[in-house]
């Protein structure tokens, strides 16, 4: 058995993980989904939220847990995971890109998100947030571009949650070496039906930078939600296989 460390993805909180932690705990697994530092806080906080501190504090979080630790990020959080690999790789048995970005060493997220087609849709629904230092997102915007496999009160429920992004950790370039981080098996769960992080750009990045293995859900942005069962069964296969 191993330890799931879950991080969350941009506007979200450990709370997306609420159907997903109980599946993986009755199948023998350790669980952990925190919310990441300053998600939730003011516009102060918000503004001095650093890729940095977050990877430390992802490190940290592992460290309590019972070896192995398989970290798990869906979506923003994998810059998040990455940078947490190069931080402490020891401290990971394996690294989990669940639908997310998988960002080249020198890159941000933010320059790697310029390459994806254009949705005016979800454009028009982000606003700045946190006097500039943070963006928001619009339930109108949200619902379909990450909930839109799930149910109707499941999506209104969702989006309800959701809270202000930081900005510093999206234009912040990934300081990644073969040494470290490359040295931390990777995994990715594509999402064939992702509105957010499309298809072809999900490949692209694995493209860019190869895992160990990649598993498909027919799945939008949300399998936590929509199909929280069959990702469970897709996690403990690659603890199995640690």
């Amino acid at each position: 058995m191993a330890s799931f460390l879950l991080i969350h993805g941009a506007w979200h909180g450990g709370w997306c993980f609420d159907r997903l932690v109980p599946l993986l705990e009755a199948k023998g697994h350790v669980v952990a989904a925190p919310t990441l530092p300053r998600i939730g806080g003011t516009d102060l906080e918000l503004a001095g939220a650093s890729l940095e501190e977050w990877a430390a504090f992802i490190v940290e979080q592992a460290r309590a847990l019972p070896g192995p630790v398989i970290l798990v990020g869906h979506s923003r959080a994998g810059i998040a995971i990455s940078a947490a690999a190069e931080r402490d790789p020891d401290a990971f048995a394996a690294l989990v890109y669940l639908t997310a970005f998988l960002v080249p060493p020198g890159q941000s997220m933010g320059q790697v998100r310029e390459s994806f087609p254009r949705d005016p849709a979800f454009d028009g629904g982000i606003s700045e947030a946190a006097r500039g230092a943070a963006l928001a997102i619009s339930q109108d915007a949200a619902i379909p571009t990450f909930y839109g496999d799930c149910g109707s009160e499941d999506q209104l429920w969702a989006a309800s949650q959701l809270v202000p992004e930081p900005l510093g950790p999206m234009v912040t370039p990934l300081a990644l070496s073969d040494a470290r981080y490359g040295s931390v098996p990777r995994h990715y769960i594509e999402c064939t039906l992702d509105a957010a992080i499309p298809l072809a750009q999900q490949r692209a990045m694995q493209q860019a930078l190869p895992c160990a293995s990649v598993t498909t859900l027919v799945s939008a942005h949300s399998p936590f939600l929509s199909m929280p069962d069959k990702l469970a069964d897709v996690l403990d296969s690659i603890a199995e296989r640690i």
